[in-house]
């Protein structure tokens, strides 16, 4: 299998973890909001450390390696980071969605329906995680590639429950709040596809890949998974949460990346 077909695939097992989060609805199963909170902090942890020892470390070796100093390899991630990071604000704040808490944000869409607008939330929020498994693998190196795959994986199941257990809590069917959670994991092949396939085409988007995706990805754990962890009192939970997320994702990473 190429490196394209391996993003794609692997992008997309990690998707389907979020199904597999969601299972315990179907069977009436509920998870309380304190360890709701810590699940979700330590997804955060996991992207945490993937973003930086999988993604930020790699890109600026690889421009290091492109451009032969270290100040272009520091711009070059940095630029990356940042334009990462902006690209996820301004799809915050030019398309329509509604988080399960958040409410509604970017502009005013009354004619979508409001399934339609969590959907776009959940897309908006799982495509860096699936460009940067696509981004990984793209890149040739197929060991850092998988554990990124593996920590995505870990990381969306936590998710997927939530998203479940959100829409069966504002009166969506258990079948139905599986469904949607199980899709909305589709993204990130798609998005997997996406970055596998640019990195492939030319090594001078390797770096730029991987740090785009960690930006994006730090912006989605600053602006939505760490404010609803810690928004019902269980911050301390969640830190904890946060803090072996982290350490997994990185013993994954320095061990067999």
């Amino acid at each position: 299998m190429n490196a394209v077909l391996l993003g794609f695939t692997a992008s997309l097992l990690a998707g389907l973890m979020t199904g597999a989060g969601a299972l315990p609805v179907l069977f009436g199963r509920t998870v309380s909001q304190k360890r709701s909170d810590v699940l979700l902090g330590f997804a955060a942890g996991v992207m945490l450390a993937a973003s930086f020892f999988s993604l930020i470390l790699p890109g600026i070796e690889a421009a290091r390696e492109m451009h032969g100093t270290d100040l272009a390899a520091a711009a070059i991630a940095v630029a990356g980071v940042v334009i990462g990071a902006g690209v996820m604000a301004g799809l915050n704040e030019w398309v329509p969605h509604e988080h399960f808490f958040q409410g509604r944000q970017g502009p005013d869409a009354a004619a979508l329906a409001r399934i339609w607008l969590f959907v776009l939330a959940i897309t908006i929020h799982n495509a860096p995680e699936g460009l940067a498994v696509g981004v990984g693998f793209g890149g040739g190196d197929m060991a850092g590639g998988t554990t990124l795959a593996v920590g995505i994986g870990l990381q969306n199941v936590p998710e997927g429950l939530a998203v479940a257990l959100s829409l069966v809590s504002i009166g969506y069917g258990r079948w139905h709040a599986f469904a949607v959670a199980t899709l909305s994991g589709l993204v990130e092949p798609a998005a997997g596809l996406v970055g596998a396939w640019a990195v492939s085409v030319s090594s001078v988007v390797l770096p730029w890949g991987l740090t785009f995706a960690a930006g994006a990805m730090l912006y989605v754990i600053s602006h939505e998974i760490v404010p609803e962890t810690h928004r019902h009192g269980y911050e301390k939970q969640a830190t904890l949460g946060l803090t072996v997320g982290l350490a997994v994702m990185m013993f994954l990473d320095v061990a067999f990346g």
